[in-house]
């Protein structure tokens, strides 16, 4: 309790470590200056969203997973046309996979992606997530605002 307020989150070191390693992205111009590039919006069929992820094409190839190197940064789109910096994605096609003793989840093909089967993990390090810090979808987050751009 700090201040006479109740934290109602608990801390999650991986979250923490996600947040430390990949704060500058918070400023988009970030992610495209080291090559990051948006993809649409995707919102989930029963409500909430990931918000528009901006996937560096290269990371993807290698199979790598570097906490500070996430595959895709994800922006949740705001009324006032910016966006405000919610999450990371970290991807291979190598499993099964974890960071930091989180496995991954196992997306198999054909998918909506395109992609051959693939480990993906969603870190929720900059906006809570009722559903968990490493769940696809963030009832919280909306794609909304993209409806009038």
């Amino acid at each position: 309790m700090a201040g006479g307020v109740a934290r109602t989150e608990t801390v999650n070191p991986l979250a923490e470590k996600v947040r430390m390693a990949n704060s500058r992205f918070e400023n988009v111009a970030m992610a495209t200056a080291e090559g990051y590039a948006p993809i649409p919006c995707a919102s989930g069929i029963t409500g909430g969203a990931m918000g528009i992820h901006y996937v560096n094409a290269n990371y993807p190839k290698d199979d790598a997973v570097d906490v500070a190197k996430p595959e895709a940064v994800m922006y949740e789109p705001m009324a006032d046309g910016k966006l405000k910096l919610v999450a990371v994605e970290y991807i291979t096609a190598k499993g099964p996979a974890s960071l930091e003793g989180q496995l991954f989840n196992f997306n198999s093909a054909p998918n909506r992606y395109g992609l051959g089967p693939f480990y993906e993990l969603h870190v929720w390090a900059w906006k809570q997530n009722p559903t968990g810090a490493f769940a696809d979808m963030n009832p919280t987050v909306s794609c909304d605002a993209m409806k009038g751009m």
